[in-house]
């Protein structure tokens, strides 16, 4: 092997069917003696790639070998910051690894970029975040040149991604980090706390509150906030966690006007309505956009539950109107929902005869077409006017 290298005419970058050199060949079988003698050699290019874009360091760093790693970073020709096809360079490859010892020896070089993206826009952090590498993850966010904020797919920072994994040890982490913003909003302005309150991710979402930096009133795209986002998907946890914080605005309305107790109601949720109920800050007569309040959507949506849990309030107004003028209990009679019915009139607040825009009254409403068991019931109501209809 001496013999032919010393050999002026062999030429030692020829390729194989695999796309690979004399070099990438002992460097994979690991005669280090002649990956020396070849790195010795000034014709020598240690950075071809095969046939899958991957140079010898690329392929030494994703599998581990360490020795053979630290060999290649002592040639001034090896280039670090190489990508293979999905352009990822040697620490990409050795984070998304777990290669604790050569993610160290490359942070050591002051030529390593530890921030290059890959085709999909993932960092090293990033990646190490995803797969849980709590130990590579420690070691990424003690080099001052690393980025911890950089966004990826779907605007997802490594904070996010390693939330959206489960790996909590690594949230841990990036949330001391005091470079880390978790406000950092993903795709439609979502911040990741409005994502894990959505998605009823609680152990996010208690992670994320003991934060002093999170803030929980951001709004997304939509103006949702994140007890919104867990109000309309009726998480208990994550609405309870959201409520204990201090710094909470719980009326905070979407671009339709809705409030997180307008979704829980609309949607039925008992457990979400009776927390946000409990809550003083909360307003339960917010009308949206319509001019509905909760009781409204609760009546219209026939969530019989929500209803009785909202007529118990003190505070709700069981008469406000939407838009056309027409209360809860017109529609409700207008529309055949006797339960409802029967429940709006049992309350002592509750006016049988609200006329809407156009004057028809509730006991109008259920006369056409005829509903005689709401018209029986809005008669048999001492204050309900017979002459209504």
């Amino acid at each position: 092997m001496k013999l032919l290298l010393k050999c002026q005419k062999v030429n030692p970058n020829i390729t194989n069917r695999a796309g690979r050199t004399l070099f990438w060949c002992a460097a994979e079988s690991g005669h280090f003696a002649v990956v020396q003698i070849l790195l010795g050699r000034e014709d020598v290019n240690p950075n071809i790639p095969d046939d899958h874009g991957r140079t010898p360091l690329l392929w030494a760093a994703r599998e581990g070998h360490d020795e053979l790693v630290r060999l290649l970073l002592k040639c001034q020709k090896v280039n670090l910051n190489i990508t293979n096809e999905d352009d990822r360079t040697p620490l990409w490859w050795a984070a998304a690894r777990g290669q604790f010892g050569i993610v160290q020896l490359l942070l050591g070089r002051e030529d390593v970029n530890p921030n290059i993206p890959d085709d999909y826009d993932q960092t090293p952090l990033s990646w190490a975040a995803v797969q849980g590498h709590d130990e590579v993850v420690k070691l990424l966010l003690k080099c001052q040149n690393v980025n911890p904020n950089m966004t990826g797919w779907a605007g997802r920072t490594p904070l996010w991604w390693a939330a959206e994994s489960g790996h909590f040890g690594v949230v841990q982490l990036l949330l001391q980090h005091e470079y880390v913003n978790p406000n950092i909003p993903g795709d439609y302005g979502q911040t990741l706390l409005s994502w894990a309150a959505g998605d009823g991710h609680g152990e996010v979402v208690k992670l994320l509150l003991k934060c002093q930096k999170v803030n929980p009133n951001i709004k997304d795209d939509d103006d949702r906030t994140a007890l919104l986002c867990a109000a309309e998907k009726g998480h208990c946890r994550a609405v309870k966690l959201l409520l204990e914080g201090k710094d909470i605005t719980p009326d905070i309305q979407d671009i339709f006007g809705n409030t997180p107790l307008s979704m829980a109601a609309k949607f039925g949720y008992d457990g979400v309505v009776k927390l946000l109920l409990k809550c003083q800050k909360v307003n339960p007569n917010i009308t949206n956009r319509t001019g509905r309040t909760p009781l409204w959507l609760a009546a219209e949506g026939g969530h019989f539950g929500v209803v009785q849990l909202l007529l118990e309030h003190e505070d709700v107004n069981p008469n406000i109107p939407n838009c056309y003028g027409q209360t809860p209990l017109s529609w409700a009679a207008a529309n055949g929902n006797d339960e409802v019915v029967q429940l709006l009139l049992a309350h002592e607040g509750v006016s049988p005869d609200i006329p809407d825009h156009n004057v028809p009254t509730p006991l109008w409403w259920a006369s056409f077409p005829p509903n005689k068991r709401a018209m029986n019931l809005l008669q048999a109501r001492q204050s309900a006017n017979p002459k209504a209809i």
